[in-house]
């Protein structure tokens, strides 16, 4: 044998940078389910499905392709833990000149296999993972020098690069670059929302659905009414049915929430784009083409482009710039632990339980709902850092480290000191009532602050704001925050610093 290629679960592309001059004649493909990647933290029943699935189906593809594939299936009662132990076995039968891989999007992973070659004395090359639209090089050249990263700007220059939505002459279509403040619409019913789209599970997911309920029976969430697309062709139909019955209306109502509704305009694109079923950069050329064509407007189009080639690069090339120190930080001092009901859900704060719920049952929960609603929750009671990264690592099936941990840590938490965002997304219920219908079903009033009834997130925002007054009074987009407080007669600022400090010390009774 010539060459062993590893492809790992999230890089079920073709045309991989590791398959990339490779030769059926010569060499031959190893993928792998292994308890280490399957249980290293509570990884959600539909996660594991989907990625065991969706990687047995790209074997069988390779397989019909012509390829000899060496697909080591979930065995709890195999010798091999790791992929080392896979690669080992193979290694040791087949003796290949070489070990070939794509590099991996978690440093904890890509730190063990840059280390492969002195166990297993051949050579191992890590080819760089071209699927992204920005190296990391490239990344680390435009942060050099700036003590703060902002989005926007990176963005730009990923619009540039691109060329998506830009005039001939090299402007921004529609004149302005970001159309955000006009996607903050409150969702009432009407226009009504699409259908999801499913797939119903074939005989390799009906496998893997017993496999996972067998053996990962102690796993966060459900495999009930697994509806995921597993492969290419049936993640292609999930963005061709998201571009004609959602996109539409995305832009208006991106930041929405419902009671009744889990899924809204939302694409549910995530979990296909960051396990390599789709192209990033297609998914955004198909999306500018409705724009194009009139079949979709251009706040639309361009706050959903935004996401892919302004946030998802973005986040990921802060976090390859500064791991593995970026996992530590806890510039805001938080040490309480995660509150049980995160796992549970049984809270009777509906906004919570209502997020929680969807994620338990689907995997997955639009970005709102994590920003504003679990995350501002956890930012708010002073969550530590690394136990609220986990949760979201395991319980959304499209969280990869390098996606979820700038994602939790920066944007959610403001634990790096603001080097990812310019102020914290901490809010009061307020908010939360302005952009959902959840305030109307909840046993707390929305409209309280220091009553036993009051909404939690009120009187929490307050204590965030008065205790971290010496983090942010100089920020100037939180002065106004300060001078509201300052005004605020001092009995009504003990009464509410006196709330919060009773629901910090009672979180699981809420």
């Amino acid at each position: 044998m010539r060459h062993l290629i590893l492809i790992l679960g999230d890089q079920l592309t073709p045309d991989i940078s590791a398959l990339r001059e490779a030769d059926p004649e010569q060499d031959a493909i190893v993928m792998a389910e292994v308890s280490d990647e399957a249980s290293y933290t509570n990884h959600h029943k539909k996660k594991i499905v989907l990625l065991f699935s969706a990687m047995r189906h790209f074997a069988r593809e390779l397989e019909n392709n012509g390829w000899t594939v060496h697909y080591h299936a979930y065995d709890p009662d195999s010798p091999h833990h790791s992929l080392l132990d896979v690669i080992r076995e193979r290694v040791g039968q087949d003796q290949p000149e070489k070990v070939i891989t794509t590099e991996c999007g978690e440093y904890r992973l890509d730190a063990a296999i840059r280390q492969w070659h002195e166990s297993l004395n051949v050579p191992v090359e890590i080819r760089p993972d071209d699927r992204f639209i920005a190296t990391k090089r490239e990344f680390a050249r435009w942060a050099e020098g700036r003590k703060q990263l902002r989005m926007e700007f990176f963005y730009r220059e990923m619009r540039k690069k691109t060329g998506l939505l830009m005039t001939p002459d090299g402007k921004p279509e529609g004149g302005e670059w970001n159309y955000d403040a006009d996607n903050r619409k409150k969702w009432t019913g009407k226009p009504p929302a699409p259908v999801p789209f499913r797939v119903e599970p074939d005989a390799i997911t009906r496998d893997v659905i017993e496999l996972v309920d067998d053996t990962f029976s102690d796993h966060f969430g459900t495999t009930d009414d697994f509806h995921f697309a597993v492969t290419a062709g049936d993640a292609e139909a999930a963005l061709a049915h998201f571009l004609d019955f959602a996109l539409p209306c995305f832009g208006d109502y991106q930041d929405a929430i419902s009671d009744q509704e889990d899924w809204l305009f939302h694409s549910i694109l995530s979990p296909y784009i960051n396990c390599g079923l789709l192209d990033p950069l297609g998914v955004c050329e198909a999306a500018a083409r409705h724009y194009y064509s009139g079949q979709a407007p251009l706040n639309a189009v361009e706050g959903f482009i935004r996401q892919i080639i302004g946030w998802r690069e973005f986040v990921r090339g802060i976090y390859w710039l500064l791991m593995p120190a970026y996992a530590k930080e806890n510039r805001l001092g938080n040490d309480r632990d995660l509150p049980w009901f995160y796992w549970t859900g049984e809270t009777g704060m509906r906004c919570m339980h209502k997020a929680i719920d969807a994620t338990r049952r689907n995997g997955y929960a639009h970005h709102i709902q994590r920003l504003m609603v679990t995350g501002n929750f956890a930012l708010l009671a002073g969550v530590k850092p690394e136990e609220i990264c986990d949760w979201y690592l395991a319980v959304y099936a499209d969280a990869y480290d390098w996606v979820e941990l700038p994602n939790t840590l920066g944007m959610v938490m403001h634990a790096d000191g603001g080097y990812l965002g310019s102020k914290p997304y901490a809010a009061s219920g307020k908010y939360i009532q302005r952009m959902s219908d959840y305030c109307s079903h909840c046993r707390y009033n929305v409209s309280e602050a220091t009553t036993e009834d009051a909404c939690p997130f009120n009187a929490l925002y307050w204590h965030f704001i008065h205790r971290h007054r010496r983090d942010f009074e100089g920020n100037p987009r939180m002065g106004m925050m300060y001078r509201n407080w300052d005004r605020q007669k001092p009995e009504r600022r003990d009464a509410l610093l006196a709330r919060a400090e009773w629901l910090l010390d009672n979180l699981e009774t809420l």
